[in-house]
């Protein structure tokens, strides 16, 4: 397992998790997340494996359809940072735009059919 550390922009939600060496990632063609075109971790982060940090209760929740899903972003500057899974919730994807030493833009990414669901 490998530790990574990421926040917004601002600095207000800040967070660390653990997962295998990141050298792939996912979008995901749903309504929302093709708009916000999020590249995230192609491997869920349990939640066991994720701290978060929030400055004065600075995240923020949208949900839509089935309302399981649980799109993260912060309320100053806007930064989608992760998202509770609608297929398992209470697991993440985080944005790996967001963390500290990754190129996101650099990642292969896979296409899920969000959509689809």
């Amino acid at each position: 397992m490998k530790s990574y550390h990421g926040s917004c922009h601002c600095g207000s939600i800040s967070f660390t998790f653990s997962l295998p060496a990141v050298h792939k990632a996912m979008r995901c063609d749903c309504s929302i997340c093709a708009r916000k075109g999020s590249i995230l971790t192609s491997d869920l982060v349990p939640p066991d494996r994720i701290t978060i940090s929030v400055k004065e209760d600075m995240l923020s929740t949208y949900r839509f359809g089935t309302m399981t899903a649980q799109h993260h972003f912060c309320k100053n500057c806007g930064i989608h940072t992760f998202v509770e899974t609608r297929l398992n919730p209470g697991h993440f994807r985080i944005n790996l735009g967001c963390v500290d030493g990754l190129d996101a833009l650099r990642i292969p990414a896979e296409i899920y059919s969000g959509r689809a669901l």
